[in-house]
């Protein structure tokens, strides 16, 4: 449903339409709430779609949908039975005073489709209640097959009806199943999308495809972590005419429009990655198979080759076509970081061509984060990486440390998107919005909280860079850019530049990863479009393009929220089994209710501490485990003491 009220807030067309959303365009078209011109369904201007929130006794706000406007405020009278998270449309009043307010017209359903909850005792009543809400479900025990306590229920808020019957709380594996069943995501694809995906041919027979330029005979390479599948990009660097090749999968040639394997790819947007397993955007006989660029095989991609001016450091010029390329080998972090450091030698003349080049790529692309320092950030917040067992309990956490091969191949995807940004004015964009001075403001006043006070340098850049250099003085990096990054807004993806605040770019886009991303896909067959000439096929995929980006930008923070839930309810399970005992931590909010991060045998975990001490942001403490809510994933934890820093370097993370 939400999907359906966003396209119609950026204008749907009939053979748009899917045949359960019919019923309802026809019934607000009738309703007056639609208009439909040239073939295309739209809210009437007085009329507003979104998710009522913050729901109290004098009313409530519409946060609108699709659209970077103000919030409309519902007065009580106004919500016409309609609570909060409800989606509606809503029809705006004019001539009142104050803010934009606005009456609800219709309740369209939920914004969270699916929930989960949980049998369990309240007050000795055994019953159903949401994990999140701790409320009831609204369901009997008797409509339930299985009601032993920690029985586990998909429920679908727009019928009412139980989904699933995911398991019990007993059982770690579970945990898996309940991230994904708060957003209905599955790992399974439907017969007809693998039906497709099998009938691919095996393997890359280069003669079918004369018109690609053939890169066989460069000694291309990729670098990517250990437990990679998915191989999205592959470089090649010629030093004598500083000429770098960034080759990416080239998916487009495989999934079309309109196909079966299109429509799951829409629905999903993009792979997700949990500790043990990914589930990818794309059927695994091409993700991990024919699109993915694996060693020593034929693949099909689509590649940028530039040429970087040695003086300058700026990309003079570049071409963008279709390839056939041959990776000479598969190489992964740990081992570019060993050669570079002098380690690891080749071990034949297929990984001496490919490691040739790496040490003056890592020169240039070095060259190239300094200059995109000038007007970029560099935020050193950590990434935390968790390894589990087969019983998908936690073995270890530590946070990712970046080294040299990630900044090498980071800023070689960097300069891709940047010259796939620069081919079009209208498609899709990564925009990072510089921040408002309202969140700024709230950092200062955190960052005053710890002693360091921040005297305006004349620009953003020059304030955040006098930031981090007291944060770095202060052994305190991590944690204030994290703060920093707190108070950014956040990337999304818009069909109009906006630039990218962050990365210092004017342009900027995702053309790299397409296999698990469908912004790049679209991005791919945009180019394609413009390339070739064919303004029917850039008017087609141009033609919802509004409407996806709003929708793409949803699903990528579902797929971020479901890795995070997923490491929280891990947290959850460890922390059940050490109840009582004492952990370093660290203060991450200096106010009710306070939270610490654990810094100690396992590192990340969140909990709520009760201290009626005075906590500072950044205080190291020791706290003692009091509980964990398997269900709402939180854990609490009383303060015991301080820990000197002085005396006790070893919390620093």
């Amino acid at each position: 449903m939400k999907s359906l009220l966003i396209r119609l807030t950026h204008g749907l067309y009939d053979q748009d339409i899917t045949e359960s959303e019919r019923g309802n365009v026809q019934n607000w078209f009738a309703m007056k709430l639609l208009t439909h011109e040239e073939g295309k369904y739209q809210f009437a201007s007085q009329y507003r779609a979104g998710i009522v929130s913050l729901a109290s006794e004098s009313g409530a706000y519409l946060q609108t949908l699709g659209e970077s406007i103000r919030d409309h405020f519902i007065e009580t009278a106004n919500l016409m039975g309609a609570k909060s998270s409800d989606l509606v449309i809503a029809q705006r009043l004019l001539g009142r005073r104050g803010g934009p307010q606005a009456k609800v017209v219709i309740i369209a359903g939920r914004s969270e489709t699916y929930s989960v909850a949980v049998v369990s005792s309240k007050n000795t009543h055994l019953g159903l209640y949401d994990i999140r809400t701790d409320h009831p479900a609204g369901f009997a025990l008797s409509d339930l097959p299985e009601t032993t306590e920690g029985s586990l229920y998909q429920i679908n808020n727009q019928s009412g009806t139980i989904a699933a019957y995911l398991g019990n709380f007993s059982d770690p594996k579970v945990d898996e199943k309940i991230v994904l069943a708060l957003y209905n995501k599955h790992d399974a694809f439907e017969d007809d999308v693998l039906a497709m995906a099998r009938e691919f041919p095996k393997e890359v027979d280069a003669s079918q495809y004369p018109s690609r330029r053939d890169l066989r005979h460069l000694p291309f390479c990729t670098i990517d972590p250990v437990t990679a599948k998915d191989y999205d990009d592959a470089i090649c660097y010629v030093p004598e005419t500083s000429t770098l090749y960034v080759a990416i999968a080239d998916v487009s040639e495989y999934v079309h429009p309109f196909g079966a394997i299109d429509a799951e790819a829409i629905y999903r947007s993009f792979s997700i990655y949990l500790p043990h397993r990914s589930i990818p955007m794309l059927p695994r006989e091409l993700s991990e198979t024919l699109c993915s660029l694996q060693g020593n095989v034929d693949r099909l991609a689509y590649t940028f080759e530039m040429h970087i001016d040695p003086t300058t450091y700026e990309m003079d010029s570049f071409e963008l076509y279709e390839s056939i390329i041959h990776s000479h080998r598969r190489f992964t972090y740990e081992e570019i970081d060993a050669y570079l450091e002098g380690h690891l030698s080749a071990q034949n003349d297929k990984e001496a061509k490919a490691l040739a080049y790496i040490n003056d790529l890592n020169v240039l692309t070095g060259k190239l984060r300094e200059e995109r320092m000038k007007k970029g950030y560099n935020f050193r917040s950590s990434e935390l990486e968790m390894r589990i067992d087969e019983e998908q309990n936690i073995v270890s956490t530590e946070f990712a440390v970046e080294t040299p091969s990630h900044a090498l191949i980071e800023d070689c995807m960097l300069l891709a998107n940047k010259a796939a940004a620069s081919m079009y004015e209208r498609g899709v964009f990564r925009i990072h919005e510089s921040p408002s001075p309202m969140k700024l403001q709230s950092l200062y006043t955190e960052l005053a909280s710890i002693g360091i006070f921040v005297e305006s340098q004349g620009s953003i850049k020059e304030t955040i860079m006098a930031i981090q250099a007291e944060a770095e003085r202060r052994d305190l990096v991590s944690e204030v850019d994290t703060l920093i990054i707190r108070a950014q807004m956040q990337a999304r993806y818009a069909p109009y530049n906006m630039g990218h605040f962050g990365l210092g770019f004017d342009r900027y886009t995702h053309f790299t990863s397409p296999i698990r991303r469908y912004s790049d896909l679209i991005v791919h067959r945009l180019l394609k479009a413009i390339q070739s000439h064919d303004t029917e096929e850039g008017s087609y995929v141009l033609r919802n393009i509004e409407s996806l980006c709003t929708s793409i930008s949803e699903k990528e923070r579902e797929a971020s929220d479901i890795e995070i839930r997923f490491h929280e309810r891990k947290f959850a399970r460890w922390a059940a089994t050490v109840i009582g005992q004492e952990f370093k931590a660290r203060i991450m909010r200096a106010e009710e209710p306070f939270i610490a991060e654990i810094h100690d045998v396992i590192i990340g975990a969140k909990v709520a501490v009760n201290s009626q001490f005075g906590l500072m942001l950044f205080d190291d403490i020791i706290v003692k485990i009091e509980s964990s809510n398997l269900a709402t994933a939180k854990i609490t934890a009383s303060f015991v003491r301080h820990i000197e820093k002085e005396s006790d370097e070893s919390t620093r993370s």
